[in-house]
């Protein structure tokens, strides 16, 4: 069975991104999914702007198997919902 994956995208000096972070480190395991964190401006500096450009003004974005899920904050019931 594949294991979902959770993206939390991100950019430097985001204190609620640091949050999601630590929320999403804390479920990873109880809730058998893999974390990507990608720093939005990282990426538009290597290139990929899309992220930055889609998402920018929402950080931070969990996406769930690529699609947006949350914004602002990981909304932990739903997540728990959509990988029961």
């Amino acid at each position: 069975m594949r294991r979902a994956e959770v993206q939390l995208l991100t950019r430097a000096g985001c204190g609620h991104c640091v949050r999601a972070g630590e929320q999403l480190t804390a479920l990873a395991d109880e809730l058998g999914f893999d974390l990507a964190i990608v720093d939005v401006d990282a990426a538009a500096a290597a290139g990929n702007s899309a992220l930055r450009a889609e998402y920018g003004d929402r950080l931070p974005v969990v996406l769930l198997d690529g699609a947006e899920h949350s914004y602002w904050e990981v909304d932990e019931p739903r997540l728990r919902a959509d990988l029961g």
